[in-house]
């Protein structure tokens, strides 16, 4: 009997195919106007159930329990990514809408560049997919505490409602590029990328340096 891995590259389930036959030809025609990533924010289509895919808070792709390890599957996936008010995720079409199951952020922030330095500094951050993100006034970093465990994260908004979890190893990066701003009218670190201060802690949060060991991708 054929040992079953628990990995694969395209999943049995005829939903999954039937998707992934439709989304090419849809991308076909949307990547031939130039448009990327698909603009999935105009369209309303109907909602038709959910599917067994889940992307981890490492950014991996699963279906009924095995990863995805097509990257073209993937970011085929990840261009009809969309986040809705309901705070649900789902691939979506002009005229099909399926949910899907997002742990953390779908997007994980892999590399970084940095150019410049203090107020005319620019953060750039490339994720999983393949996407780059200048950090600014159209693309916002946030950083996440949570005192109840003591872990510290960042997230780059990608488009729309989505968000890439920056990576331990990057996000001990942002914090070596931390200097003093004001937020809120009190002192505060934070980083500036794109003309824009982002804040790293609030005024009334411990400062940051006091946390590096409790960092957490």
């Amino acid at each position: 009997m054929p040992r079953r891995s628990n990995s694969y590259e395209l999943g049995s389930d005829n939903s999954i195919r039937h998707l992934e036959n439709k989304l090419k030809d849809t991308l076909s025609v949307v990547q031939s106007k130039a448009v990327r990533p698909a603009p999935v924010e105009s369209w309303t289509p109907d909602y038709r159930g959910d599917l067994d895919l889940k992307i981890n808070r490492d950014g991996i792709w699963f279906h009924e329990g095995r990863q995805i390890v097509r990257e073209s599957l993937v970011r085929l996936f990840a261009s009809i990514l969309r986040k809705d008010e309901d705070g649900r995720h789902y691939l979506v079409t002009p005229v099909e809408k399926y949910g899907i199951t997002v742990e953390d952020a779908p997007f994980l922030g892999v590399e970084l560049e940095v150019h410049g330095e203090f107020r005319s500094q620019e953060i750039v951050f490339f994720t999983n997919v393949g996407e780059q993100i200048s950090v600014g006034q159209d693309h916002f970093l946030r950083f996440s505490h949570s005192p109840a465990d003591g872990s510290f994260r960042a997230y780059v908004h990608v488009r729309g409602r989505l968000e890439a979890l920056v990576s331990r190893s990057l996000t001990y990066d942002l914090v070596d590029l931390a200097v003093e701003g004001i937020f809120e009218d009190k002192p505060v670190l934070g980083v500036w990328s794109g003309s824009v201060f982002f804040p790293m802690s609030t005024p009334d949060f411990e400062p940051i340096e006091s946390q590096d060991e409790n960092l957490r991708s």
